[in-house]
């Protein structure tokens, strides 16, 4: 979790309507879910959990599991820095993966993200749930 939110617990300022980035999350049949606005520098996990999104985030995005396994499109996923090795070894364990698929956890939000379709798996693993 971002440590400023911390800090400000329960002081979470969003955006005017109209103004933020854009999201529209939907099922893994295509089923538009929700569209949300956030602000510049929010992680997609913590916008699905403000919003009442099925996005688990077992390990609260310590890069310790997949369970916030998005998939993104293409033209939008080609705009983010590259995963890092350790979400890389994540996505590795992640249900369904795909050329562009990302950990919702690790996904900053930037203007250049307005608009993205932010597409959640039929099913997620958890290790520690699991068992594996």
């Amino acid at each position: 979790m971002n440590l400023a939110r911390l800090l400000r617990h329960g002081d979470i300022t969003r955006p005017a309507p109209g103004t933020g980035i854009k999201l529209h999350f939907k099922d893994s049949k295509g089923n538009l879910l929700k569209t949300v606005e956030a602000n510049e520098g929010d992680d997609i996990l913590s916008i699905a959990h403000e919003h009442d999104i099925d996005l688990e985030g077992a390990c609260e995005g310590s890069i310790a599991c997949s369970t916030c396994h998005v998939i993104l499109p293409e033209e939008y996923y080609d705009r983010l820095p590259e995963p890092s090795d350790d979400e890389n070894d994540m996505l590795d364990m992640a249900f369904g993966l795909t050329d562009t698929s990302r950990l919702g956890c690790q996904v900053r939000l930037e203007k250049s993200l307005d608009g993205s379709i932010v597409t959640l798996p039929a099913a997620t693993r958890n290790m520690f749930v699991d068992g594996k």
